[in-house]
Formats: structure tokens, sequence, C-alpha cells
């Protein structure tokens, strides 16, 4: 006779595409282990798709610096307060918040408060600055689902509770990747040098970085007069954005805009990419695909940060390296010669090509720990289900 399983309701909110890419393999993860199961909260197009019912657009929080935060405060804290309420009248079992810590980790305090046991996945970068912030983390959390292994250690200094489980993009890419199935799945020839360029997850990097990374495509162009141009855009608000400045100032330059959903066919299918930071510098990685980040911001963002970080470098594979691997280009750096030069190299330098993919095959190794199966075992741990 089969055991009949007790409800479980689980609270999430992600706040952007890499939080929504987390959360879809995780929701995938705890159906396999627990039927009776349901979702709520806020969740992007692919956690809505394996389940999650969204109370909220996730785009409300998709927001990139310190100046937007403060500037859509009052409905950022609206949709907070309204969101605590409803998941106690909804009477949720467990709470996780995936990233997003500026919204999540004062909600998954109010809960904890509550006596909702509270995950919070993907550590905020404590290790980067405001490394403070470790005692609010204690205090709202009963659980840190951890993404990379230099994070445990401020975690054990501490003594609050974690648990390392990788990036679940880890355990989907091939270590391997296969460069013609992906150049014949988007129709490209194998002997034609091919760049993607991602200039963002967000509309204010859309709007600061597009111009400047297709200048920089222009440039090489006229090194490369055949050089095929890839840009995979993640939503229509974006890729409208995008293709508006685009048609209004290169209305010459030959480029394919791709669906979201062949970004990393596309990076794999490249010679080079050129990007803004964050996961797309991981998948790029992943894809095993040279790369050069440019990336630009709010000037009183980038001037706090600069007070107050306490790294080196801003891209996944220098984060997870400890050194550079791949050339950075922020802020008044960020400018399509000097984006273009460093391409360029890529390109003709065979041997530092061959040298990137070995490392990031290193780096790939130790970041696949199938973690939506980790992580989905250690939350049913935690509440004893």
């Amino acid at each position: 006779m089969q055991l009949i399983q007790k409800p479980l309701i689980v609270g999430m909110v992600a706040g952007e595409k890499s939080g929504d890419i987390l959360g879809s393999g995780l929701i995938s993860a705890l159906k396999g282990m627990y039927s009776n199961i349901t979702f709520v909260g806020i969740a992007g197009s692919l956690m809505q798709r394996n389940g999650c019912n969204s109370w909220y657009n996730m785009d409300e929080l998709s927001l990139l610096g310190i100046f937007e935060i403060i500037t859509h405060l009052p409905r950022l804290l609206r949709i907070r307060s309204e969101l605590f309420k409803r998941f106690i009248a909804t009477k949720i079992n467990i709470f996780i918040g995936i990233d997003a810590p500026e919204f999540n980790i004062e909600l998954e305090y109010r809960l904890k408060s509550k006596g909702i046991k509270t995950i919070h996945y993907v550590s905020p970068s404590i290790w980067a600055w405001r490394s403070n912030r470790i005692f609010k983390i204690k205090n709202a959390t009963n659980l840190v689902l951890l993404l990379w292994p230099f994070e445990k250690k401020i975690y054990q200094k501490y003594n609050v509770k974690h648990s390392y489980i990788g990036h679940n993009m880890a355990d989907k890419f091939l270590l391997f990747p296969n460069k013609k199935r992906s150049r014949k799945l988007l129709k490209i020839n194998y002997n034609v040098i091919c760049l993607s360029i991602l200039p963002g997850s967000r509309l204010s990097e859309i709007n600061m970085l597009t111009i400047i990374f297709l200048r920089t495509a222009q440039i090489l162009i006229d090194d490369f007069p055949r050089l095929k141009i890839l840009v995979p855009i993640i939503n229509k608000t974006l890729r409208n954005r995008f293709e508006s400045i685009y048609k209004n100032n290169f209305p010459e330059l030959s480029l394919d805009i791709l669906d979201g959903m062949y970004a990393n066919h596309a990076m794999i299918a490249s010679d080079i990419t050129l990007l803004a930071s964050g996961t797309a510098t991981l998948e790029c990685m992943l894809a095993k695909c040279p790369m050069v980040v440019g990336y630009k911001m709010n000037k009183f963002t980038f001037w706090l940060l600069e007070k107050i970080a306490n790294i080196s470098f801003i891209s996944l594979p220098n984060l997870l390296a400890n050194t550079e691997l791949v050339k950075e280009y922020i802020q008044t750096r960020c400018q399509p010669q000097l984006l273009a030069n460093a391409l360029k190299f890529l390109l003709i330098n065979k041997m530092k090509v061959k040298y990137l993919k070995k490392e990031f095959t290193k780096l790939h190794k130790i970041i696949r720990c199938n973690a939506d199966k980790k992580a989905a075992k250690e939350i049913l741990k935690l509440i004893k289900y």
C-alpha cells in the first residue's frame, strides 16, 4: 500500500533570469522526489513552465544597482509586504529566496520569525563587499545553498549553516561541447568566423551596452569581412529595445537576432563572444568559448562599488580561477576599440584559445556537482519531509 504524502507548499522568489534557471531545475528535482508539492511566489517563465504559480511579474525585481533599487523602493517594499502576507495566508511550509538578496533576505527574516523554515539559494557576494551581511543572513536563514567552492570559508568562519551544491548549468553542459552540432542547428557554415554578442539580461544593460558592442562588431568586420554575428536576446521587451537601437544606429550591420533559448548554442557555435558580466560569463565558460567582458553601469552605482568592493574581477571565470583568464573592460575602459583589439587577439592566437578551453574545462569539473538534486535533498532534509 502506497503511503499518502502530506501536502508541501513551497514559497519561492526569483528576481532575474539566472534565478529562474536555478529555480526551474530545483522545482523539477523536488517534484521528482516529492509528488504532493505546490510552488507559489515570484517566478520567471522557466519556473512557471515547471509549475510555479507566479503572483507577480519577475521583471519587477530585475533591477541593476543601488541607484535603480532606490528609485523603485516604494514599489519593491509594497510587493514584499504583500508577498509576506500572502505567504502567511497560504501557510507555506518553507521559503526559498533565489538570489535577489536585497529583496529576499528581509523577507526571509520576517518569515523565519513566524516559524517558517527559510533557505537562501545563491550567497550574496559577501566575499566582495559588505561582509557584515553574514550576520543578517545567519539570522534570516535556516540554510544557505552555495554555488561556488570559495564561498564555504566565510560561512564556516561564522558558523552559518550552508551546503555547497555547485551550479546546475555545469550539469547541463557537456564537458566538451559539440561545435559542429550547434552550428548545424543554427545553420552556420563551419568555416565562417562567428561572434556572439550578449549585451545583458536587463533593460539598463541593453541601453548602456548595445551601441558599444555593435560598434565593436563594426571594427572587427573591417578585419574579418565575413564575420557572422549572433545576438541571443532573452525576452521580447529586451529584443524590442535592442532592435530599436540597432536599426536606428547600425542599419547596414548584418546580424542574426536569436531567441534567448538558443544562447547556449550560439556561444558553443561561436569562435569568440562579447558579453556583459553576470551568469552569461558562466554559460560562455561552460560552452568553452573564448570571451571578452565589457560592462558599464550607472555612474553613482559604480562610484559606490569602487569605494566598498573588495574584488579584483567581476566575471565568474576569473572569480572561480582567482586569476585573469578573461579580459574585462569596465566603465571608462568599456570602449569599442579596446574590446575589438581583445577579441581580435583571441581570433589570431590559437595557443591562448587552447589554454582558455583547458582552464574552462577544469573549472567546469569543479562546479559540476548535480546541483538540482543536491539542493532538493538538502531542502527536504531541513523540513524532514
